[in-house]
């Protein structure tokens, strides 16, 4: 046998085969594209148009126009249920407003009659585009809106994974929100903070200035006071014609003014003090006492000060620096 013809004719068979092969996958082809049109679309359809229409197929009334929910849903019949259900669709009331959208009426359906396949195949078929309601109800921040559709999808299929992306995208939403609100809580916080605070350092500069020029006031007003005290010869037993001519009085020759205790001028009070006090030879003042003082206690020490740093020509007797005592009266007024 040649075998050169036989390798020829093996090689024609092959090349016969190709073209065959591949008119084969082009008949399959063409007899799938032949079964979704004439089989599985048609199908669909007829589901669709047995529950309404497709959900995106453009409608004249919106959901913000459409009618009042039916009067008595509980006593509808199936056939009635899948009728108002079907008009909702076809108006894109698919999951509002409550009461009145398609999901509510599909699902009643399958109360009164469970394992309804209109019910149940409209319910598969829209469900990704009330998913995508639901996603744009979020958007819009309506958080009770948002959860209400969620939990009506969730009754419709619960196990679909849509619903867990729905959940957390409303609630990083929420947290989002949240999180907005309290930084303007945050903010108005600190600018009342800040508010107040200026008002109270103004507030204290205001006193500051004001106790200041009092003290300024008083400080000016004190040294012009004119002292009102009694010697000890107004006390002292009356001395002989000789003792007279030889005694002269202490005559104060550095005065000092009291100091405003704090407390009072804050308290804006006002008072005096007699205070009894000796002249020592060298002209100093010791032993002082307050004789009385109104209201007691409050200028007393203040006054104490100020006499002690009193200086006198002292009191002479025979021409010889002696002791003597007085008494004097101190005023404080705050003007």
């Amino acid at each position: 046998m040649d075998t050169r013809n036989t390798l020829h004719s093996r090689r024609r068979s092959r090349g016969a085969f190709r073209p065959v092969a591949i008119a084969i996958l082009v008949v399959i082809g063409l007899l799938a594209i032949a079964a979704w049109f004439l089989i599985v679309r048609p199908y669909q359809a007829q589901v669709l148009a047995d529950a309404g229409g497709h959900p995106s197929t453009p409608v004249a009334a919106t959901t913000s126009n459409a009618a009042p929910p039916p009067a008595n849903v509980q006593a509808m019949g199936t056939s009635e249920l899948l009728s108002e259900a079907g008009k909702a669709v076809r108006e894109q009331r698919l999951l509002a407003p409550a009461g009145n959208n398609a999901f509510e009426f599909y699902l009643r359906v399958l109360e009164k009659q469970p394992g309804n396949q209109v019910a149940t195949d409209a319910l598969r078929e829209t469900f990704p585009f009330a998913a995508t309601s639901a996603e744009q109800v979020i958007n819009r921040s309506d958080f009770g809106e948002a959860q209400r559709q969620i939990d009506l999808l969730a009754k419709a299929d619960p196990t679909n994974f849509t619903l867990t992306i729905l959940r957390s995208k409303l609630d990083a939403q929420r947290k989002v929100l949240d999180k907005q609100q309290q930084l303007v809580l945050d903010q108005q916080k600190a600018q009342e903070l800040a508010q107040q605070k200026e008002a109270a350092d103004k507030l204290a500069a205001e006193q500051q200035a004001a106790q200041a020029a009092q003290v300024a006031a008083q400080q000016k007003a004190q040294p012009t006071r004119t002292p009102q005290r009694t010697t000890a010869a107004d006390t002292a037993p009356a001395p002989s014609a000789q003792d007279n001519a030889a005694i002269t009085e202490a005559v104060l020759v550095k005065g000092a003014s009291a100091r405003y205790p704090p407390s009072a001028m804050r308290a804006q009070q006002e008072g005096w003090v007699i205070v009894s006090f000796m002249i020592d030879p060298d002209g100093r003042t010791s032993h002082i006492d307050v004789v009385s003082s109104e209201p007691r206690r409050v200028f007393d020490r203040a006054a104490i000060e100020a006499v002690s740093r009193y200086v006198f020509t002292p009191a002479t007797r025979g021409g010889v620096p002696t002791a003597s005592k007085q008494q004097q009266r101190i005023e404080f007024k705050l003007r």
